[in-house]
């Protein structure tokens, strides 16, 4: 089947209209930076200063941003970065679209629908390589397919998060109008614990992130047992097993900006700095989650460990290199995109480019495709201290 609920698309990608506050100030950032002929540093009035719009608060899903910050990296290549932090009502690829910022971090179909919207974006360098989206469920409700979900009430965000879930039930067969109930649902998973957990239990299978909102479930006291929740407790569907997942966390610019003279060079930079920072995160996971703590996340060290964690194995491996576009998982990010008619039609095929990001990566001596990287065991605290 091919439907999907369009009255909930539409109610919930709307936000996807909204314009973040900002102004650009006029500020030109297309020239290279000067440097002082003596020393062949750049001095701190010749930085060019660029913006980088995240699409939530600080926290490890960020850490390479922040970790290229601060241990200069974005100062090496003579960027002045500042990280605007993001939140439920500022859509980064429209932050980018209407020049609050010149880097934006967004998912691949939120920014596709926006460019039918007429954003005028390009996707310059693909940071994950496979989806987090997860929609988990006590064992007691029987959820262990997407089949699964008829007559069931399925969570949630909205603002683009759906269409994963629309994807997925169109394919099992299901109308999202009436086969299950769509329930809003809240950044946190009050509304799947019980209420002896503190929560409302008004959703038998939530949305969740694998790097945050699971984490919150396992960082929560379980009221029968008195101690924490555990994986066994819980029925987990992966989009990526789906195979209904979509392409997250792509680093976007304007098509316009990108054109002025100057600024394919400052893009090389950013993505050059960016991938440096991840690699560090990579490489020294226990500081990279220190500098994050110090950027001010609202959960604590237990959480945001876990988080790079997760994240990490969501970057690595990258075969092609870190930041480089795999052509087949963006096939099929589109082809489901288009086939449950959240896109219209297929984009044009410089809707990204990789040769920016093949540029960055040839000038960075580690190891750009993290083979050998594997996850670390993640002691979660109760409530992510």
């Amino acid at each position: 089947m091919t439907r999907v609920n369009r009255r909930v698309l539409s109610l919930l990608a709307g936000p996807l209209l909204l314009a973040a506050c900002g102004d650009s100030g006029g500020s030109d950032t297309t020239a290279a930076p000067a440097t002082t002929e003596a020393t062949g540093t750049t001095t701190a009035a010749e930085m060019v200063p660029v913006r980088l719009q995240l699409q939530w608060f600080a926290q490890s899903q960020f850490a390479g941003y922040y970790a290229a910050k601060a241990e200069g990296y974005y100062a090496d290549e003579g960027l002045d970065v500042s990280i605007l932090e993001g939140g439920v009502d500022i859509v980064p690829q429209t932050v980018v679209a209407t020049g609050a910022a010149e880097f934006g971090l967004a998912w691949v179909p939120k920014a596709l629908v926006s460019n039918e919207q007429g954003a005028g974006i390009v996707n310059i360098g693909q940071v994950f390589q496979r989806s987090p989206t997860l929609q988990i469920s006590f064992k007691s409700k029987g959820i262990e397919s997407v089949e699964d979900f008829a007559g069931k009430r399925i969570g949630t965000w909205g603002f683009g998060n759906e269409f994963e879930i629309l994807a997925a039930l169109n394919q099992a067969g299901l109308d999202p109008d009436t086969d299950v109930t769509i329930v809003q649902q809240g950044f946190d998973m009050l509304q799947m614990l019980p209420a002896a957990a503190g929560g409302t239990g008004e959703i038998d299978a939530a949305q969740a992130m694998v790097y945050n909102e699971y984490a919150q479930v396992l960082e929560t006291v379980n009221p029968d047992t008195g101690e924490l929740y555990t994986p066994d407790d819980l029925n987990v569907i992966n989009y990526n097993d789906v195979g209904t997942a979509m392409l997250q966390d792509g680093i976007w610019v304007s098509r316009d900006w990108l054109a002025q003279e100057g600024n394919e060079d400052v893009s090389v930079k950013f993505l050059r700095a960016s991938f440096r920072g991840w690699i560090f995160c990579r490489d020294n996971p226990t500081e990279c989650v220190d500098i994050v703590l110090a950027a001010g996340p609202t959960l604590g060290k237990s959480h945001m460990t876990w988080q790079l964690n997760e994240i990490s194995a969501l970057i690595w491996p990258s075969p092609l290199g870190i930041g480089v576009m795999d052509q087949t998982l963006w096939d099929q990010t589109i082809e489901v995109a288009v086939s449950q008619k959240i896109l219209t039609a297929a984009p044009a095929a410089d809707s990204f480019r990789s040769d920016l990001a093949e540029k960055a990566i040839s000038d960075i001596a580690e190891e750009t495709a993290g083979a050998g990287w594997t996850r670390t065991t993640v002691e979660l605290l109760e409530g992510g201290k």
